[in-house]
């Protein structure tokens, strides 16, 4: 990762931030969990070229929340159990209320 290298991604993503004030090797897991949350297949591979695999995997496990269908893709595709996802164990710690 080059200093003067930064992402190319849409900054609609980072609508509650100043897009010119982010420190992208500072708050990573911010960018990388903002991407998987809301970003276009295009965003992931932006991502995956700038931070690199390893990098990704580690976000995602910290992460505290991800939807169902983000955690299944982040589970299959970087060959992880669902179960070591940090998300994934706060969901089961903390059930949803019924909805009658």
């Amino acid at each position: 990762m080059n200093e003067t290298d930064i992402p190319s991604l849409r900054p609609s993503l980072f609508w509650d931030v100043d897009y010119s004030r982010i420190q992208w090797k500072k708050n990573y897991r911010f960018v990388i969990e903002r991407v998987l949350e809301r970003g276009t297949f295009e965003d992931w591979q932006e991502i995956k070229r700038f931070y690199g695999l390893e990098t990704i995997k580690e976000a995602a496990l910290q992460a505290r929340w991800l939807d169902n269908t983000t955690l299944s893709f982040c589970s299959n595709y970087l060959h992880v159990p669902k179960e070591q996802f940090r998300c994934y164990t706060l969901k089961s710690s903390n059930p949803a209320p019924w909805v009658f």
